[in-house]
Parts: structure tokens; sequence; C-alpha cells
């Protein structure tokens, strides 16, 4: 996907119901100085002002136009974010993306953004971006921007919004940001429980690569992901592995199934590693689901409870981990602390419980198909000790060969 600055601004919607303020919006752009390309997503078939039709957007499913214009709403809303997600994937000239909808045109267009690279300007003006965005942005850099009125007819108020988000997006695709540092970027998962180690990480891998840390809270881990499947990410110390728990257990912080998908489908070098599984996340106390009553918990904050993992479950947070990293042929390297697997989990600390622990080790010992690209081990020390900080270093220089 190509970003020069000179490329044009997509501007797209629905044009049989949202034409005017879709117009408005580019034309607030090109007074800005961007190039502008407008595109129709309406879900019937009709002619169009928009540079490019509705129907030649259709066209990019795989099914054909037949398969987007089927007559049924819920159908063609599907069917049409498809399309333009394949649409917007076949163009080599996007420098950024300005949405504008409800919660039709919305779910139609932010999955065509999200599957941009990280960078890319994405704008989307929406009715319900004042409520929970997630579904929408997912792990992509998308701006979510409240139209306030409905989309639904230039005033006063739309006028505004619309003109403020078209002229923020100029700026975006008008402006040269400076290059990065010609260092390699290493990703690194990191949770508070966990932050010692990853601080002691990056302090020893020095001015050598340029470290992205991602915070373990569901999210981050597929951020991270999906740079190393956009190609930003050319090394992986996944120190905190922590979203697995909540993906198994049911917590707030969870981890989707595709979790190391991005390690096997691109073969990046990764060491891995047992970072606070030994907990999972839940909101304030009285949000904790009723079967959790009588579990050990730990009230990190007044928003924040976390729940041990028991010796049952960590044994199938383990099978997890295992089944995703016999899939990845790339060089994998995964240390497994004995000593402890967060500020928690250790002598003294309300989380200490070896037999779990060691359910976990000896599960993922067991079910790892080690070769010589793929190497599980232990480690006598605390997840958050120097010496396990080193063994990661030297397991990351290993795989780098």
């Amino acid at each position: 996907m190509v970003t020069d600055r000179a490329a044009p601004a997509y501007v797209i919607g629905t044009y049989d119901t949202k034409g005017a303020e879709l117009e408005y919006a580019a034309e607030r752009l090109r007074a800005a100085g961007a190039e502008v390309v407008t595109v129709d997503v309406s879900t019937q078939r009709g002619r169009s002002a928009a540079d490019v039709s509705a129907e030649e957007v259709a066209t990019h499913h795989p099914g054909g136009v037949d398969a987007v214009f089927t007559g049924d709403r819920g159908t063609a809303v599907s069917a049409m974010a498809e399309a333009l997600q394949r649409f917007i994937g076949s163009r080599s000239d996007v420098a950024g993306v300005l949405g504008l909808g409800g919660s039709g045109g919305t779910a139609v267009i932010t999955p065509a953004m999200r599957a941009l690279p990280v960078g890319v300007g994405k704008i989307m003006v929406s009715t319900v971006a004042s409520g929970n965005v997630g579904p929408y942005v997912d792990a992509s850099d998308i701006a979510m921007w409240y139209s306030v009125t409905d989309v639904a007819g230039l005033n006063r108020i739309s006028r505004r919004v619309i003109g403020n988000a078209a002229h923020a997006l100029a700026g975006i695709v008008t402006n040269e940001i400076p290059p990065a540092e010609d260092r390699p970027a290493v990703g690194l998962t990191m949770f508070g429980v966990t932050t010692p180690c990853v601080t002691a990480v990056i302090e020893r891998l020095g001015d050598t690569v340029d470290p992205l840390v991602f915070h373990a809270t569901g999210t981050g881990g597929r951020a991270m992901e999906k740079l190393v499947d956009d190609g930003l990410v050319s090394s992986v110390l996944d120190i905190s592995t922590t979203e697995v728990c909540d993906m198994v257990v049911g917590g707030v912080m969870a981890a989707t199934d595709d979790r190391l998908g991005a390690i096997a489908r691109t073969r990046v070098p990764y060491v891995g590693s047992c970072g606070a599984l030994d907990m999972v996340n839940f909101g304030a106390p009285a949000t904790v689901p009723s079967q959790f009553a009588g579990r050990t918990m730990y009230e990190h904050n007044p928003q924040v409870t976390l729940m041990r993992t028991t010796g049952e479950e960590c044994v199938e947070i383990a099978r997890f981990l295992a089944r995703k990293l016999n899939a990845c042929e790339g060089p994998v390297r995964f240390l497994l602390p004995t000593g402890g697997m967060s500020a928690l989990d250790a002598p003294g600390q309300a989380f200490w419980d070896p037999e779990a622990d060691e359910a976990l080790f000896a599960t993922l010992e067991a079910e790892v198909e080690q070769t010589d690209q793929r190497l599980v081990f232990r480690l006598p020390h605390h997840v958050n000790d120097p010496e396990f900080a080193d063994a990661l270093v030297s397991a990351w220089q290993e795989v780098q060969k």
C-alpha cells in the first residue's frame, strides 16, 4: 500500500442518502490542498455523483455485484463492507480515508480502514462514535469523530463537524512526517506486573533497535500482531501473554483465537514467555461474574480486579499457546520463569501458587513440538529477575541469526 503524500484522500459514504455531506467534505479537502477521490458505497443500484460508483465497488466482491445488491439491507451492508475492503486493498494511492455514516455506513467503511496499514490517515465521522467504538476501531489507528447531529443534511453543526474532520485529514495527507530512524523495530508486550522485566530488556537491547511496547490489554496484542502482518515489526519479544488467560477463562482483556497468528503467517523471529499468565482481568469488584465467587482475587485498582488462574485453567492456557506455537515455522524460543510469572506470583504474594504454575510449564513442555527452530526452556528465575531479562535478550539474539 503506497502512502505517498501526493496521493489522494478517499471520501467514502452512501451517496444515495448522504451525497451533499460527502461532496461538502470533498470540497473542504480540496480547498485545503488535498487531492480527492470520492467513493459511493450505497447498497442499492443507481446513478452516483461519486468518482467511484457503488456498482464499481461491488464488482470487487467475490460473488460479484449481485451478491451486494441483494435487496436485503443486512446482507447488503455486510457484502458491501467486504467489497469495499477489497476495493481499497486493490488501490496503490490511498493517502487517507474520510468516512461519513450512521451505524450502517460505519459498519461498511471501518473494516476497509482497519485493513489499511497503521499510519495511513483514517477518520470516521459517525453517529455512533460516542459509544463503544472498540468493534469499529479494534487494533487500528482509526479516529472516530462523533457527528453530534445525524449525518442527514448540512446545517450549522454538521458543516462545522464535517469540515473540521476534512481539514484534519487534509493536514495528514498534505504534510510530510520525517522518516523513522533506520533501526529494526522490535515488538514487546508488557503488563503492569511485568514492567520491570520489559524495562530491563529494553535497557539491554540498547539503541540498536526501535522498541515498540504494547500494553497487553486485549487490543495491545492485536495491535502488535497487526504491525507484524504489515511488515512494520522485524522481531517480537512477547513477554506478557496474559491476554490468553482472559480469552480462555472469560476475562475482559481477552486475545482472539488469532493470537500468535501473525507470528505463524510471517515467520518473524519470536521470543515468548509466560508474563502474567497467573491472572485474569475483570472490572470493578462488583462486575466479577458470580461463577467466580470464592476465587482468589486481588484489587489492582478500583476499576480492575485480578483473579488467580487455577491449575486446570493453566493447562488450558498452555494448550492454546502450544497449539499456536506449533503452527510457527520461523525461529521460536519460549522461556518459562519457574520463580513466578508476575509481581503477584512470588513467595509471600497474593498469587503465589507453584502447583498451578507447574501445571502450565509441564503442559507447555509436553505439548510444544520442539525442533531446532522451536524450543522451550525452563529457567529458575522470576519473570522480573535481572537474570531472566538476560535470558530473554540472549534468546532474542539467537533467533536473529
